[in-house]
């Protein structure tokens, strides 16, 4: 028997110049297509969510309330849960696929004769008119792409849209659609939609309510019915003569639905108030990802609140237009930071700008609770004598408001009186490094530099942190954090201040109303706070507290403009004083017992002395100290030198 051969491999066929031929290159790229296409598809299969459309919004519709559980406004996109096409009226899914995507049903997500047709459209008018998307290509946009018009965008979203295609049903992809699309007024999907303009549920619709809702798809917030009921209703005939001529509906149906007037399902709230604005963050990261209007009751006292908004008006208009102070705001909180007002300018409609919250001015005199703090934790009380007296700090010469100055004195007699030199020399010799401390730990978070010029108040900080600071002194510990709502904020760690170092504190608070600059704040109980005036009286502040209540007050303008004379002592006083003596009687939360230790050993109280002013290194402060920035030679000051308050 004769072995077998061994057959050779037969060479592909090639052209005679040795070339593939064309036909097979074609199957090459046909082959490479599909490979680019399967891994493109499982790309997409791995990083995009299909229940994404079917999802809560992240900014999801919250009901601020107030204390008593009345509404004072609303924020947020708002989006009730899923529905599905199978269990709606059929007149509902066919208005929006005669109106939007008349072929729906036939192509693969991907219309050509749309897109030809805005091509034309856009090549006559000279710009992006139309889009020719399909249902499913919106789908692909609302759900996973941004809203930008460019040729890389609706390539993705054509991808995208052939996917959606070969994973999802139609009815599927239609209910999804319904689901996600923006209907005006903040209004996402079908079922919040029925809801908001007609207090309904989606399965109840009429055939002339879909219709309307099927016409605000185009342009939400031009074709709102609840603004433009007439270009809504315009719309809307549109809508069911396209149903009509694709067979939906008789042209006798068309002709007798009755086009709806907007019957609001939720009431009608502002869209933002300073509180609610200043709340949102933290209360969307707390009750996000749910469907409906979400009710949040928080701290606000809506009597308070009207309050400081009157008090707040009418020093404006009255002293202030006098003054040239154009701007106010107001913080009032109780001691452990549930705030309960919040103004932050004359008037929120005229701008969102929050002064209280937003705005970083310098406190002038208002800080040097901070200098006396460190100097407290030294070893030093009121009783303590500093010099009062023109001090000369590489160059700097702070001065005293009044030019007076009145020898050695008392720290309480310093505080009291707000005397620049003397905290100035209280700042020397303490260390800046320790005022910094000090502010730290009761929650000043804005940047500080160890300069000279810190203890007179010149590194800006908000109203609502300078409050809390303050409120820290009310309560015995620190640091207190503001928060809207009466949950306590979680992984809060507070330490309670020694009762020595409370007590002392409050009685040079005390001394600043009694008989100091905020003698005009005076109140029929006992009261503590501090004053506090910039340079060219471009600032005013006063912050104190008194009973179970603490608050803030700035006054100012915009653009840090001078104002007429006002100090912390005037006008900022008066508005507390005036806030203060209807807004709480209730008694202070008992203080700290006595068996509290201090935290470390602290030597018996000592006169100070001006020492030479220390080398300030950038990189030496505690690890409790953020690290300043760079620090320069001492700035120098214009020559209006900031009022003691």
């Amino acid at each position: 028997m004769t072995p077998a051969e061994p057959v050779e491999a037969t060479p592909p066929p090639t052209a005679a110049d040795g070339k593939i031929p064309p036909g097979q290159r074609g199957r090459a790229a046909l082959i490479l297509f599909a490979a680019i296409a399967a891994g493109l598809f499982a790309y997409l299969s791995m990083t995009l969510p299909l229940g994404r459309a079917l999802q809560p919004l992240p900014d999801p519709s919250l009901v601020i309330e107030d204390s008593s559980g009345r509404p004072i406004a609303r924020l947020g996109g708002y989006k009730e849960p899923p529905v599905e096409v199978a269990k709606l009226p059929d007149h509902v899914g066919q208005a929006f696929t005669a109106i939007e995507d008349r072929r729906f049903y036939s192509h693969p997500g991907i219309d050509p004769r749309g897109l030809a047709r805005a091509m034309v459209v856009n090549a006559r008018a000279g710009r992006w008119v139309q889009g020719g998307s399909t249902i499913t290509q919106q789908l692909a946009k609302n759900a996973f792409l941004d809203s930008r018009r460019d040729l890389t965008r609706k390539g993705k979203e054509a991808l995208i849209a052939l996917w959606l295609e070969l994973r999802l049903s139609k009815d599927d992809i239609l209910s999804r659609y319904l689901s996600a699309i923006y209907f005006g007024d903040g209004v996402w999907g079908l079922r919040a939609a029925a809801r908001h303009y007609f207090d309904k549920p989606p399965e109840e619709l009429t055939l002339g309510e879909a219709a309307m809702l099927a016409g605000i798809v185009k342009a939400p917030s031009a074709l709102s019915p609840t603004r433009n009921l007439d270009g809504a209703r315009k719309r809307a005939r549109l809508v069911l003569s396209e149903m009509s001529a694709q067979g939906m509906i008789t042209e006798r149906q068309a002709h007798q639905a009755r086009l709806p007037r907007p019957r609001r399902g939720r009431d009608p709230l502002p869209s933002g108030s300073w509180f609610a604005d200043w709340a949102a963050p933290d209360l969307r990261e707390a009750y996000g990802g749910r469907f409906g209007d979400v009710a949040v009751r928080t701290t606000l006292d809506r009597r308070m609140q009207r309050r400081a908004e009157q008090i707040i008006a009418r020093a404006l208009d009255g002293q202030g237009r006098r003054a040239g102070a154009d701007q106010a705001a107001l913080v009032a909180m109780r001691p452990d930071g549930r705030v309960v007002a919040l103004v932050g300018g004359r008037r929120y409609q005229a701008g969102g700008f929050n002064r209280a919250t937003q705005a970083r001015r310098q406190p002038g005199s208002a800080f040097k609770l901070f200098v006396y703090l460190a100097a407290l934790r030294a070893g030093a009380s009121p009783e303590s004598r500093v010099l009062d007296a023109p001090i000369d700090v590489n160059g700097w010469k702070p001065q005293n408001y009044d030019g007076r100055y009145r020898g050695e004195i008392d720290f309480r007699t310093a505080f009291a009186h707000s005397s620049n030199t003397a905290a100035v020399r209280i700042a020397q010799q303490v260390g800046p490094r320790a005022v910094i401390r000090a502010a730290r730990d009761l929650g000043v978070r804005s940047p500080l530099q160890p300069a000279p010029t810190l203890a007179l108040g010149t590194e800006e900080t908000t109203l609502m942190e300078l409050t809390a600071a303050y409120a820290a002194v009310a309560a015995g510990e620190y640091p207190v954090v503001p928060r809207a709502t009466d949950e306590p904020l979680p992984g809060r760690r507070t330490r309670q201040r020694p009762l020595r170092e409370h007590d002392e504190l409050e009685e040079l608070l005390a001394a600043v109303i009694d008989r100091g600059t905020g003698r005009a704040a005076r109140l029929s109980r006992r009261a503590y706070g501090k004053t506090g005036t910039t340079s060219d009286y471009r600032d005013a502040l006063f912050v104190g507290y008194s009973g179970d209540l603490v608050v803030g007050v700035w006054v100012g303008a915009d653009d840090h403009s001078a104002m007429r004379n006002v100090t912390g002592g005037g006008l900022p006083a008066r508005i507390w004083r005036d806030f203060m003596s209807g807004a709480s009687g209730r008694a202070r939360p008992a203080p700290l017992p006595p068996s509290v230790p201090d935290p470390e050993p602290v030597p018996p109280p000592q006169d100070l002395e001006i020492l030479p002013p220390p080398d300030i290194v950038p990189g030496d402060l505690p690890p409790s100290v953020p690290p300043p920035e760079e620090v320069a030679p001492p700035p120098e000051l214009p020559p209006s030198i900031p009022p003691a308050g």
